[in-house]
């Protein structure tokens, strides 16, 4: 279904500035992002919890939760994966516009589609963690039992076994899960959001 032409962008009354303004911080997206067992949604609802306890706006956003509703129609092939992580990024887009910190946990396992999403904010929105973990850990630790599905052949296309993980390039942060606490992670994460004067 193609987009119609009569559509006009509706602007706010209430900028992002108010919005920051209001909530004494400003608005981002922290994207965490690697492979399946690397501790994307633990670290986020972490880091989440932190900023929730003083004071803060923040919401995560997790893979698993959104493909359960907005992207239940998505499937696991090349399009529809990058859909899923398009979507994602305007939602995300949304939240930092209402002047929220959101956190988005989602393996995204390319580059094309990361930056996709990070041309979509203003410079310094978009923030970047990569959880460097060893396959062999996430492996160790699969939570979910998605590793032994797929070396049983059970998942087509899982990322790290049967399709790749491409690492991001220059990210913001790097948190290496197999080597560093929940608390020393939020606090290196924290620390770089007031370094920035995000906080």
């Amino acid at each position: 279904m193609k987009k119609g032409n009569h559509l006009t962008w509706h602007h706010s009354s209430v900028t992002k500035k108010n919005r920051h303004l209001l909530n004494g911080h400003k608005s981002c997206v922290l994207w965490f992002t690697g492979l399946s067992g690397s501790g994307k949604s633990t670290l986020a609802t972490a880091v989440d919890h932190a900023l929730f306890q003083t004071g803060l706006r923040s919401y995560v956003l997790d893979g698993d939760n959104i493909r359960h509703g907005l992207n239940s129609d998505l499937s696991f092939d090349a399009a529809d994966r990058k859909e899923n992580i398009r979507r994602i990024g305007e939602v995300a887009k949304l939240f930092v516009d209402s002047g929220q910190i959101v956190l988005s946990a989602f393996i995204s396992p390319f580059r094309e589609d990361r930056k996709l999403v990070r041309d979509m904010f203003e410079a310094e929105e978009f923030i970047e963690i990569f959880l460097k973990c060893p396959i062999q850990v996430c492996e160790n630790r699969d939570p979910k039992g998605l590793y032994k599905k797929a070396r049983k052949g059970e998942i087509p296309e899982f990322t790290g076994i049967s399709s790749p993980y491409e690492m991001p390039s220059r990210p913001e942060i790097v948190i290496e899960t197999d080597n560093m606490t929940i608390e020393e992670s939020v606090e290196k994460i924290t620390a770089y959001l007031k370094d920035k004067k995000i906080l």
